[in-house]
């Protein structure tokens, strides 16, 4: 069923240059549930001030947790959460606020993307280039894990448990031909086959290494705006070179350089339909959590910094 449009938030006028943030304290959909705790440290740190400082207006939406009552029922808690992500992110996207999503697990993206795609959907399909070394596109009858944080894309783009791939609308919320992957340097040959068969263009480190991350990031702007009604970019933060980030769960080594990224989420942040962006896998009980967060906000600026 789709969701209603929402009202306007009191206090933002629309196409204001304020970032409105987004907590997902999404934990349970990978191994070190303490990526829950990244939006309330984030928040608590300062980091509305902190992006002030740097001349990005931001204001914190709501940070939306995701609830263990339902034991085993791991899919069903991230739906709901999801759920409400997806609207809070339509909230944002209806009204022309720009918005970032701050995880949590890189599960909170079936929400995050779901509802930016709802949003979207009388104008036109949604774009998205997700930057990560993982591909997140196993199913449950691939994954070895069985953890969530390795499906969303999946979801997304119409495969997977049921109450995951149909959180806003009973469509998928991606197209194939839309998406872009970036930076990917480890995957199971299942899921590999999965986005091969569907056409997902995967740009792997070694052709980042070999082109440079400009020109990958410009073809993969192509793909998410060529024929869609805006485009966002979902950031792993396992993406990143780990000599650079390191609090993070997941990491892999030889990623992206922190500088280059940044570049490329102003030029990309430059066109006009971008509509705002998702930074997951902050974990801030492991080493390098300030040096990684003073980065996320590095990143943010980079983003938002140019946005009218």
């Amino acid at each position: 069923m789709d969701m209603p449009s929402p009202c306007a938030p009191s206090g933002v006028r629309p196409g204001a240059r304020t970032l409105s943030l987004i907590g997902a304290a999404t934990g349970i959909g990978c191994a070190l549930s303490a990526t829950s705790e990244a939006p309330a440290y984030l928040r608590d740190r300062g980091i509305i001030g902190r992006l002030g400082a740097q001349g990005v207006e931001a204001r914190w939406s709501e940070i939306i947790a995701v609830s263990d009552e339902a034991g085993a029922d791991v899919a069903g808690a991230i739906s709901r959460a999801g759920r409400s992500l997806a609207y809070s992110v339509s909230d944002a996207v209806r009204n022309n606020s720009s918005f970032t999503v701050l995880g949590g697990d890189h599960s909170c993206a079936i929400g995050t993307w779901s509802g930016a795609a709802n949003a979207l959907r009388g104008d036109g399909p949604l774009g998205l280039i997700w930057v990560d070394a993982h591909m997140d596109s196993h199913t449950p009858e691939t994954s070895p894990s069985g953890r969530i944080h390795g499906m969303p894309l999946a979801c997304l783009l119409g495969h997977g448990d049921s109450a995951l791939t149909s959180i806003a609308h009973a469509t998928p919320a991606l197209q194939p031909q839309h998406v872009a992957i970036v930076g990917v340097r480890s995957y199971e040959a299942e899921e590999a086959e999965l986005l091969r068969r569907l056409g997902v263009r995967v740009f792997f480190m070694g052709e980042v290494e070999k082109r440079g991350l400009a020109a990958v990031m410009d073809d993969a702007s192509h793909i998410a705006f060529n024929g869609t009604a805006g485009a966002g970019v979902s950031i792993d933060l396992d993406a990143l070179d780990p000599e650079e980030v390191s609090a993070v769960g997941s990491p892999e080594a030889g990623g992206l350089a922190v500088s280059d990224l940044r570049a490329a989420l102003t030029r990309f942040a430059e066109n006009p339909r971008a509509i705002g962006c998702e930074i997951v896998e902050f974990n801030p009980t492991l080493s390098g959590a300030v040096k990684t967060a003073d980065i996320i906000e590095e990143l943010l600026v980079s983003f938002q910094g140019r946005r009218a």
